[in-house]
């Protein structure tokens, strides 16, 4: 890849991908990775559907690259495709509970052997951040998709309420709301 993509603005990069840049696209996505993995596990709680949402956010997002709109900010709108593909998963996820019964994730992380020092403090780290996870992919998506984009992706609530098409007033209220629940589900 050409150094030179890395100082162009993200319309700028958008516009070569659309024309057959394959590296201008390879930028885009070495920018915007990390948020978007993010954002991804901040709703789903699970590292390898969060990695496999990431990259067909990706994949939608290129082929969907001709209608971005350069005024509106990247992240913004590669935000809004991830949130679609979390809630696609959400409603398969629903269907196969359905017709299957799926192991825990914590039988799963349990059969995973951690090497690191003090073994005891970091499962205690571990349970609790799977379970503050666990807490807030349980939220409804109306309070979770902005408690994620505002307070772990660090979106502004204008931000927050610009990706999810609603007023900033409903954001604040939302995320009042959300903090309310999170704090009965983890027992204060």
């Amino acid at each position: 890849m050409s150094s030179g993509y890395g100082s162009l603005s993200d319309g700028d990069l958008a516009t070569l991908a659309v024309a057959g840049t394959d590296a201008a696209y390879a930028e885009i996505v070495r920018r915007h990775r990390s948020h978007v993995y993010r954002l991804i596990l901040g709703n789903v709680a699970d590292a390898d559907e969060a990695l496999d949402l990431t990259q067909e956010t990706f994949l939608s997002a290129h082929r969907a690259l001709r209608r971005y709109d350069p005024a509106r900010p990247m992240r913004g709108w590669l935000a809004a495709i991830a949130l679609n593909k979390c809630r696609d998963w959400g409603r398969r996820r629903t269907v196969r509970r359905f017709f299957t019964f799926a192991r825990d994730i914590d039988e799963v992380a349990a059969a995973v052997p951690d090497d690191r020092p003090d073994q005891e403090r970091v499962a205690g780290d571990r349970q609790a951040l799977a379970r503050l996870r666990r807490a807030i992919a349980d939220l409804p998506a109306s309070l979770r998709e902005p408690l994620v984009l505002h307070a772990i992706e660090g979106m502004s609530q204008a931000e927050t309420a610009s990706v999810l098409q609603i007023t900033a007033k409903a954001v604040e209220t939302r995320l009042r709301r959300a903090r309310i629940k999170l704090g009965d589900a983890l027992g204060r």
